[in-house]
């Protein structure tokens, strides 16, 4: 009798992993890929995702084989946005943001333990990072949102992350040392916003701000990412600024609306 709810509470969870997989690029993912992302076995990934598959949640390309989100997952997501108005009231802020600063913006939310990245606006400027898009999850203290987002939590809290960090970082830890990441956090708190020296990707530079709910906890970030000589020192003021005067925006309708 025991085993029923463990057994069932298990494929759930592995459902859910796989889901999270294949939604983290556009173009979907091999099969060979979920299972090594997934740790489980090839015949438990292939079944699970064709069990998706027949329910609508996921397809296969018949180009690529790769395994992509399938329309019922469409259908789910335009009721969900009902409950979380983010493209009313993020949208505008990503706008005004890579109107500004020619960079692309984003939005992104915690999960649990990680950040997804919800919206994206492209900015002007030519060359881009493609580091950063729709669905991307990172582990909290990575990347300039997740910066932006556990520096703000209650210090047992992010002591808590940082004290079984490479374990919590996974495949970042190595970019993301705990004594870098602690000092990023510490930073982060004394100015406002978060800078990721190119720690994800060489060369790919990024800023990040909190947004709080109401009861003062941060929930989502804004970011911009570019390239390293868009987020020179003698810029990142500038940047900063703008990021959080949009993140205080965002902070203060979400609470409006909460009431």
């Amino acid at each position: 009798m025991a085993s029923g709810p463990v057994q069932g509470a298990q494929v759930v969870s592995r459902v859910a992993a796989l889901l999270r997989i294949v939604a983290r690029k556009p173009e979907g993912v091999p099969l060979v890929g979920a299972v090594r992302e997934s740790g489980l076995t090839r015949p438990t990934v292939h079944r699970l995702l064709t069990s998706l598959a027949s329910e609508g949640l996921l397809d296969q390309d018949a180009r690529t084989g790769h395994w992509v989100l399938g329309p019922e997952i469409l259908l789910m997501s335009s009721v969900a946005t009902a409950r979380f108005p983010l493209e009313e009231v993020a949208r505008p802020s990503l706008r005004r943001l890579a109107e500004e600063t020619g960079e692309s913006a984003f939005f992104s939310i915690r999960r649990g333990l990680e950040t997804v990245c919800v919206l994206r606006e492209e900015g002007s400027f030519p060359i881009r990072s493609f580091v950063l898009h729709e669905g991307v999850r990172f582990p909290l203290g990575v990347a300039s949102a997740g910066t932006a987002i556990m520096a703000f939590l209650p210090e047992a809290e992010r002591e808590e992350l940082l004290g079984r960090w490479n374990r919590h970082a996974g495949t970042f830890a190595e970019g993301h040392p705990a004594d870098v990441v602690r000092e990023n956090l510490r930073r982060t708190r004394q100015v406002g916003y978060s800078v990721n020296p190119g720690l994800v990707l060489e060369g790919s530079w990024g800023m990040g701000a909190a947004v709080f709910d109401a009861k003062g906890r941060p929930t989502s970030a804004l970011s911009l990412t570019g390239i390293e000589p868009r987020f020179r020192e003698d810029r990142q003021d500038f940047l900063g600024r703008l990021l959080m005067e949009e993140a205080h925006r965002i902070t203060t309708a979400l609470r409006t609306a909460e009431r």
